[in-house]
């Protein structure tokens, strides 16, 4: 029989449910997505660092644990909340139960909440701090909960040596920057004949320039990316090199930061697999996948630069558009897996890219 747990929000909001997965006491940032598949690659998602995840859809672990749809070797959520989840999984690729598979990777996790009136309540306050406690409550749950703060994020969930990935018949060769990289982001590039050699967090722009890249991929990773401030300082050097660069979502931050915009925290965030981004250029409105909780502020670009995609619900930044050099930058995941696959051709746009400059350097 499990165990009863208890969900403490940092507004003294008490929800009581059951616990599965790991025991223990957990502190973490309250967010919630709402997709609804791909609960496997949102715990493996590395942008969740940090997090305390709800699953708005109701019935979670219905086909079970599936390895080759990982994102990434482990999960870094700080824990996990479902309405329900199942334990007697039926897919024909099904190679565990979620249950086992959080204990394995030490997740503490609780079922049997009313999801939908936490999430409203997150969508109406704001994303705020959360703790679970297996067992009994204790005297005072809100000790040192309003202290919680998210630190070292991408240091935390980087490589921290270089790796190859060669394509089976490469073209090109891209450096891909990781500060939390989605593994679905090297399959695509690997897809299109990229080579494609991923990097620590801190790799220099000297560092880079001597691998002779025809391109340079900037992926998506957690925390406030205001913070990654020597990060910040060589991509400024890098994007000085007009190597063409493709920033996804954290990338796309850093890459604005790098030139001069500023970013701001939203209230409660965009996660999920139904966020409609739309293009500037056509007003073509495409349903993205998104899992991230800071914008960039479109007023702070620079001159040479301009928002190509914005949120059809909030009218924050969704893409940028580099005029005076070959880089792009989107919000969103052109990636997305589990996911809407409107937006893939973006990974074109970048490999059209990186041809124009190849035969611009022949000239």
């Amino acid at each position: 029989m499990n165990k009863k747990a208890y969900l403490i929000l940092e507004n003294g909001t008490v929800f009581e449910g059951e616990s599965f997965g790991a025991d223990g006491d957990v502190t973490g940032e309250v967010v919630f997505t709402t997709a609804m598949t791909g609960y496997l690659e949102t715990l493996t998602d590395p942008s969740y660092y940090g997090q305390i995840v709800v699953q708005t859809f109701p019935l979670i672990g219905n086909y079970g644990v599936i390895p080759a749809d990982f994102e990434s070797k482990q999960s870094y959520v700080k824990a996990y909340i479902v309405r329900e989840w199942c334990q007697e999984p039926s897919n024909f690729r099904c190679e565990g139960r979620l249950d086992t598979f959080l204990k394995d990777q030490g997740i503490v996790a609780m079922q049997g909440i009313d999801t939908r009136r936490l999430t409203k309540m997150v969508r109406e306050s704001g994303v705020m701090n959360g703790r679970i406690i297996v067992g009994t409550l204790p005297e005072n749950p809100l000790d040192g909960i309003h202290e919680y703060r998210i630190k070292d994020a991408v240091k935390s969930v980087s490589t921290t040596q270089t790796l190859q990935f060669p394509a089976e018949h490469p073209q090109y060769n891209v450096v891909l920057m990781d500060f939390g990289a989605k593994e679905n982001i090297r399959r695509e590039l690997n897809k299109r004949g990229c080579n494609v050699t991923v990097v620590p967090y801190n790799t220099t722009a000297e560092q880079i320039a001597a691998m002779h890249p025809d391109g340079v991929m900037l992926s998506n990773g957690p925390g406030d990316p205001s913070e990654n401030t020597g990060v910040i300082a060589e991509l400024r050097k890098l994007l000085q090199l007009c190597i063409p660069t493709f920033g996804i979502c954290l990338g796309h931050q850093l890459m604005a930061l790098s030139q001069g915009a500023k970013t701001i925290k939203l209230k409660y965030g965009h996660r999920g697999a139904n966020q409609p981004a739309v293009d500037t250029q056509t007003n073509r409105v495409y349903i993205t996948s998104q899992n991230h909780g800071y914008a960039v502020l479109s007023s702070t670009l620079p001159m040479d630069a301009k928002a190509s995609f914005i949120n059809a619900n909030d009218d924050t930044c969704e893409g940028v558009t580099y005029t005076k050099m070959p880089a792009f930058s989107v919000q969103f995941h052109p990636e997305a897996s589990a996911g809407p696959l409107d937006t893939s051709f973006l990974f074109d746009r970048f490999i059209a890219m990186i041809k124009e400059a190849k035969n611009n350097a022949v000239k």
